[in-house]
């Protein structure tokens, strides 16, 4: 309409909510605590399809990885061994609590 202003947008979101806000508590709902931590999403929502293939793929190297470190080397010396970047290395080492000894 030609000459009629048009309502604050912002302003009727906020109505909005506060109606709905209104009903909720109004038909006696209250509003549930969650503890810090804890919450209904699963964790493999988070990601997608690729991370969780090079993810795979990281594990598949996990377990001689935790050999090389049980032998004593070094995540330099694993990662040369292996033919990996040492960057790589640290990353499998760090996701599948692989310690290993001397410098991180």
């Amino acid at each position: 309409m030609i000459g009629v202003p048009m309502p604050n947008q912002r302003d009727s979101l906020i109505d909005d909510l506060n109606r709905k806000l209104d009903r909720f508590f109004g038909a006696g709902k209250t509003v549930q605590e969650v503890a810090p931590g804890v919450s209904g999403e699963r964790e493999m929502m988070f990601g997608s399809a690729h991370s969780n293939k090079l993810r795979a793929a990281r594990d598949k190297d996990a377990p001689r990885l935790r050999e090389l470190a049980a032998e004593g080397k070094t995540v330099i010396e694993a990662a040369k061994q292996m033919k990996m970047e040492t960057k790589r290395a640290r990353t499998i080492a760090r996701e599948n609590d692989i310690k290993f000894p001397g410098p991180p």
